[in-house]
């Protein structure tokens, strides 16, 4: 607490005023980790109480448990992102290699291609060239090319860096598990500090549950859909299945239906002729439920636990993810629930209690 003497302010200035100094450096020194610890904070409140339980049946190791899981998660979501990390990088250089040797078979458009308003007719003609004269379009579009090629690259970066940062704030949130009950006595110490012991520790909870539903019913149901996505093209020989898994998770991320991938895949498997009936029909099943099950899952994660209606979680998370990436989809959702119980508080207080649920007054 400040030392603060009425007769002499000056005192509360430079208390405070060392106070913001102090902040500052603090803030300059943690600059460089504030993603990593953000992630890292993510993941241990999402995965605490699977910790928990672990730690449990093994009799009360902590460590273990953190241990236990960051094998586990490496052996379940290590070797499939490598596997498709690997279908991505061959499918490119298989793009790369048969547009040189102009092998590239492309068919030509429908016609109905034209009737399109606006971009019709010229898409039609970009799409014949490309069919007849593969080459010729890549001279007329290099810059353009050139440009998205970069684009590409840079995208593939961000995201070889971002799958190490996910395996790096794993290993961090495992550290934090392991003293999840100090963590979370000095996160509660805060928020009853801010709001109070009573909306403090709502408030917490809150976004406790918020973060968890996000992770479960966006980000988790996400990447299941775009891990059957791409381990079912692996199994089956599809080409791109690094491409199709990553279209899938951004389609499902940014809440946009992932059967814009599957049914034109099912379409392909069919009319190809490459795949037998059997094959073909297992393929389209799996693509079929890999592109309803969010239907079913997402409503039951995002509601689960959560003092706020769903709407309002997934516009929370939508609106972060837009002015933050991924990280503000768990903290837009967490502060927009929070911010809507507050609304529904104020407005709620000092309205008149009905009168049947007043209670009996003697006379």
């Amino acid at each position: 607490m400040l030392n603060y003497d009425s007769k002499r302010p000056i005192d509360f200035i430079v208390s405070v005023g060392l106070i913001l100094i102090l902040a500052g450096l603090c803030y300059r020194i943690l600059s460089p980790f504030w993603g990593l610890l953000v992630w890292s904070m993510i993941l241990a409140t999402v995965l605490y109480p699977l910790h928990q339980r672990i730690s449990r049946a093994l009799g009360g190791r902590h460590g273990w448990a953190a241990g236990l899981m960051v094998l586990v998660t490496f052996g379940l979501v290590g070797v499939p992102v490598a596997l498709l990390s690997s279908s991505l990088a061959d499918s490119i250089v298989w793009l790369i290699d048969n547009v040189r040797s102009n092998s590239l078979h492309i068919p030509m458009p429908p016609e109905q291609l034209k009737t399109l308003p606006l971009l019709g007719e010229k898409l039609f003609d970009a799409w014949v060239l490309a069919s007849s004269d593969l080459p010729a379009l890549i001279h007329q579009m290099q810059p353009k090319i050139g440009e998205l090629t970069r684009s590409a690259l840079s995208y593939v970066a961000d995201l070889g860096s971002g799958i190490l940062m996910f395996f790096v704030s794993f290993i961090v949130a495992a550290i934090m598990m392991v003293f999840g009950s100090s963590a979370s006595s000095l996160g509660r110490s805060l928020a009853e500090r801010v709001a109070g012991t009573e909306r403090g520790a709502r408030f917490l909870n809150l976004a406790t549950t918020t973060i968890r539903a996000v992770a479960l019913g966006v980000i988790g149901v996400a990447a299941l859909q775009a891990l059957m996505i791409g381990t079912t093209a692996l199994a089956f020989g599809i080409p791109g299945a690094g491409v199709l898994s990553i279209v899938a998770l951004v389609l499902a991320i940014i809440q946009l239906p992932v059967s814009l991938v599957t049914l034109p895949l099912v379409a392909w498997v069919w009319l190809g002729g490459e795949f037998g009936h059997i094959n073909a029909i297992a393929i389209t099943i799996l693509l079929l439920l890999a592109g309803l099950i969010d239907n079913f899952l997402k409503p039951v994660f995002l509601s689960r636990g959560v003092d706020a209606p769903m709407p309002v979680i997934l516009l929370g998370a939508l609106g972060g993810m837009i002015t933050s990436g991924v990280q503000g989809m768990f903290v837009g959702a967490a502060v927009l629930a929070i911010g809507y119980q507050v609304l529904m508080g104020w407005l709620q207080e000092g309205l008149p209690v009905p009168a049947n649920q007043q209670p009996d007054q003697q006379p």
